[in-house]
């Protein structure tokens, strides 16, 4: 507890340091503490600097999972100001370097050799930098252009420092706040947490570019580059240097004659793709990942880099979700209602109608419009009033995918405003849902499961057998929850005069006892 408090205090020092508390100050939450800005010992230092370097000196020096929020957020013009989206979006890849001649020390140690050993030629000055790696570019002995990406020094203890403290803020909402059951902060943190550690390993993100090129090869969607697997360590990445145009410097993109519209409707069927093709998505779309090729302006070309956060979903949730999306596209709230306490987001015992009428309120108003005229923040905001209404538990292994979602949305609208997000998104998910569904599905997984039923065909009669002979064993206290049961469904047949009715209840016991086991 005594490293969680220090680094508190530390984040509150860095907060009057760059004078963070002076812009909170000017929230309706905080304004009635606005006095206290007085005791700040830098406040007249801070208030003659502009606000957007403040907050992205201070996120810099907050550390890695602070730039991630403000590269987040950078993203988002519509929910903050311009200069403030502005200056954020330096996070995104131009954060300060380290020392060359330590990251020259660092890739000679990882190789086991000289760099002039491994590489041709190689550029100290580096290519881009950000919150946990940076990149420099190299040249292998076969000629080919490459980037190395090395981690930044203590990086571990940097980012299991604020996990650390994460961990601990989480435990005190789930002791003090009403909502935290609902909310799940301790789930949410372990799930950001390995994500988070998962980004530091760069062994798993060589992986995870070899699998994401395999899904793409010969697309014209997306390009993945090729991974050198003899240079990849725990802390070194040596992939294929792509050259394209930034994907939010609109301005180039337009003097190169790149279809913008079309830009922008591919980047929603490459994210659908990943989500409901591949169940394996790249979790990190922020602009400074994302590149343009120059070829073929009309169907322009994605090009991606950074695949240390990836995310997937279980078939279950999969199908939750497409099933979800396609029911709001075609504005059955009822559908959505039914669905989300099927898959038990919400309490078994909420009024469908009920539910129905909160959703129908909040998204009714953003259909049919472009993405110009709807405010995503607002709408989030009411769809969290509204889970807070209902008691919906936050669901954890989705949060990556929202998060990616809010990206997409975000570059979407730097692109195109006017994209028509649901016109775009609704053919792919139809299409989708009818090669999980019918007769060819049926066919198509019950060739994917033959081979393991013949498999396992011959052990069936002894399985069947022992089963036989070892009656299954129910605990007392399902027993005594089904002879009560049973008791009460007879004394309702006996009063009705129906046997039907007890027979029926004592078919539905048995499967229950069965399933239970």
């Amino acid at each position: 507890m005594f490293k969680q408090i220090t680094r508190l205090i530390s984040i509150q020092w860095l907060i009057w340091r760059y004078g963070i508390d002076d812009i909170l100050y000017t929230t309706p939450v905080f304004s009635a503490f606005k006095l206290l800005r007085f005791i700040n010992p830098f406040y007249w230092r801070n208030r003659h600097q502009a606000r957007a370097i403040r907050i992205r000196e201070a996120l810099e020096a907050l550390g890695p999972i602070f730039i991630k929020f403000g590269q987040a957020l950078s993203t988002r013009p519509d929910l903050i100001p311009d200069d403030i989206a502005f200056e954020l979006a330096k996070l995104q890849d131009t954060v300060p370097p380290f020392c060359t001649t330590l990251a020259r020390s660092m890739i000679e140690q990882a190789l086991g050799m000289k760099i002039t050993q491994a590489f041709e030629s190689f550029n100290e000055h580096p290519l881009a930098a950000a919150s946990i790696s940076q990149v420099h570019e190299a040249t292998l002995f076969n000629g080919k252009a490459v980037v190395v990406k090395l981690l930044r020094p203590q990086i571990h203890q940097k980012i299991n420092a604020d996990i650390l403290l994460l961990h601990f803020l989480a435990k005190l909402a789930m002791r003090y706040w009403p909502d935290s059951k609902r909310l799940k902060p301790i789930e949410v943190v372990a799930e950001f947490a390995q994500t988070l550690r998962d980004e530091l390993d760069l062994n798993r993100e060589a992986a995870n570019a070899s699998q994401l090129r395999r899904n793409f090869a010969n697309s014209d969607l997306l390009y993945i580059p090729e991974v050198y697997w003899p240079y990849v360590r725990h802390n070194l990445l040596v992939i294929e240097k792509i050259s394209g145009i930034p994907v939010a410097d609109i301005a180039q993109l337009k003097a190169h004659g790149i279809n913008l519209k079309a830009l922008a409707e591919r980047g929603v069927e490459i994210f659908f793709t990943q989500v409901f093709r591949d169940c394996f998505f790249h979790a990190d779309m922020h602009p400074g990942n994302i590149f343009v090729a120059r070829i073929n302006p009309e169907q322009p070309l994605y090009l991606g880099v950074d695949f240390g956060i990836m995310g997937s979903l279980s078939k279950k949730d999969q199908r939750y979700l497409a099933d979800n999306l396609l029911a709001f596209f075609h504005r059955d709230y009822a559908k959505v209602a039914e669905l989300h306490i099927e898959s038990g987001w919400v309490p078994l015992d909420t009024r469908i109608d009920a539910f129905e009428a909160a959703i129908r309120t909040v998204c009714e108003p953003i259909f049919e419009k472009p993405l110009s005229e709807i405010s995503f923040g607002q709408v989030l905001l009411k769809l969290f009033q509204t889970a807070r209404r209902f008691n919906m538990e936050v669901q954890p292994q989705l949060v990556l995918l929202q998060k990616t979602l809010f990206n997409v949305e975000g570059l979407g609208r730097q692109l195109y405003p006017e994209l028509d997000l649901w016109h775009t998104a609704k053919p792919f998910l139809e299409s989708w849902l009818k090669t999980q569904i019918g007769p060819k599905a049926f066919l198509k997984k019950l060739k994917a499961k033959l081979p393991y039923w013949l498999e396992k065909m011959p052990e069936i009669p002894d399985l069947l057998y022992q089963r036989l002979q070892s009656p299954p064993r129910i605990s007392h206290q399902q027993q005594a929850l089904a002879i009560e049961l049973q008791k009460k469904h007879v004394a309702s047949a006996k009063r009705s005069g129906f046997l039907w009715g007890y027979l029926l209840s004592t078919v539905i016991i048995g499967i229950l006892l069965k399933y239970s086991l």
